[in-house]
């Protein structure tokens, strides 16, 4: 019966749209992946275009045969009854293997493959689920492997597709964004949601979904907050251990995304609690009842949609950076910190075409000693508003931090 929903629900966007393949940022750091290193693992939650993308990868592969496996289907889940035959007899094939997750132990045997050949290119896998929760089989292949995470669609991947006030409602999930109506794009974030607790949280983490269901929509409302473990915890009648421990799967599942207080060179009293944030802002919406722009707009989170889409943007330019954000007890804060070496970025999210700095945001600039600060708004151009200071659109951000940091 769940398949047959399934099925229903990814009808509820035109046939002509579900051909269309929009380019990945991530494209090119796989494809050097695959080039450098025997195994590729590209994880994601559900819908965010794993399949389809590797899909494509392999359709431009020349001069090497590829194989793709896809363990939902069980004709090719039954192929690997003796998976060290069937690898040995396709060692010379490139093998993607979709779905990873439903049998983590192929680790271990993928390791004895990977040793005789040790051969860039060997395996590109795609999983449900962070390296954490795939299993303790994927150390076996400590030094052979490479993972890289596929979110949801960015805006920047369709801006010229959709507008924003379409993207902070709907999200980045294709059959969501490109559903025929608003109403059609509700429904199937809702089945999306009852999909995640009802099938995926019990696979990867054996957690029921029934605290989950309660719990998702309080982080909703308090999208782009810091959490109080203790609070939550007492509302829905569990430790706040638990409800760590909840919001570290949710945060592996990517549902959730957390990010971390920064401490840097200042000595002041900081907040220590991350911020949490629902991955997806059509997700956000979906939970909190928000069908569209005008039910959105007006409602708390609007402005934390946003701070979400641009923090998103940003952990896909710059997988390997660390970023943070900054709250003293006195209030003064800085939505996102990037550090880099001895550098300090500071970019803060306005989602307003006339963005200013408050006074909060110019003394956590003074606390953290912020070599460069960025304004992300939805603005057109980009254009200086003091000394270390610019007003920049989402479309010249990171271009703009490369060059100032020298990742260009």
């Amino acid at each position: 019966m769940c398949n047959i929903i399934e099925q229903y629900v990814n009808t509820l966007y035109k046939p002509r749209e579900a051909m269309d393949y929009f380019p990945r940022l991530v494209e090119k750091e796989i494809a050097r992946s695959l080039q450098t290193k025997p195994v590729t693992v590209i994880t994601g939650s559900r819908h965010s275009g794993k399949s389809m993308l590797a899909k494509q990868l392999l359709s431009k592969i020349r001069g090497r045969e590829t194989l793709y496996l896809n363990l939902e289907h069980p004709s090719d889940l039954q192929k690997l009854d003796d998976p060290d035959w069937f690898f040995e007899a396709q060692i010379d094939k490139l093998i993607c293997i979709d779905g990873i997750h439903h049998v983590p132990e192929l680790f271990s045997v993928l390791k004895r493959t990977v040793d005789e050949k040790k051969r860039p290119g060997m395996y590109l896998l795609l999983g449900g689920a962070s390296k954490e929760l795939l299993g303790q089989d994927t150390q076996a292949l400590y030094g052979y492997i490479n993972y890289i995470h596929l979110p949801p669609l960015l805006y920047m991947e369709v801006n010229d597709k959709t507008s924003l006030e379409t993207y902070l409602t709907r999200g980045g999930y294709f059959p969501s964004l490109m559903a025929e109506s608003d109403e059609k794009s509700m429904e199937w974030r809702l089945e999306f949601i009852n999909s995640f607790l009802q099938r995926d949280l019990p696979q990867f983490a054996g957690i029921t979904h029934r605290t989950m269901r309660r719990l998702l929509p309080m982080l909703a409302n308090n999208n782009g907050q810091t959490v109080n473990y203790s609070k939550i915890g007492t509302s829905l009648e569990v430790s706040h251990n638990t409800i760590r421990n909840y919001i570290d799967v949710l945060s592996k599942m990517f549902m959730v995304t957390q990010l971390n207080a920064w401490h840097g060179k200042s000595n002041k009293r900081l907040v220590r609690s991350p911020k949490i944030y629902i991955s997806d802002p059509g997700i956000t919406c979906a939970l909190l009842q928000l069908q569209n722009f005008d039910a959105a707009y007006g409602h708390p989170i609007w402005a934390s949609l946003w701070e979400s889409v641009v923090l998103k943007h940003l952990q896909t330019h710059f997988p390997t950076l660390s970023l943070y954000f900054y709250r003293s007890s006195y209030g003064n804060e800085v939505d996102i910190i990037i550090e880099s070496g001895s550098m300090v970025v500071a970019i803060e999210c306005r989602s307003s075409m006339k963005p200013e700095l408050s006074s909060a945001n110019r003394n956590a600039l003074k606390d953290i000693q912020a070599d460069l600060t960025f304004i992300a708004a939805p603005v057109k151009e980009s254009y200086p508003i003091s000394d270390g200071v610019v007003v920049t659109p989402l479309n010249e951000l990171s271009t703009q931090i490369s060059d100032f940091l020298g990742h260009g």
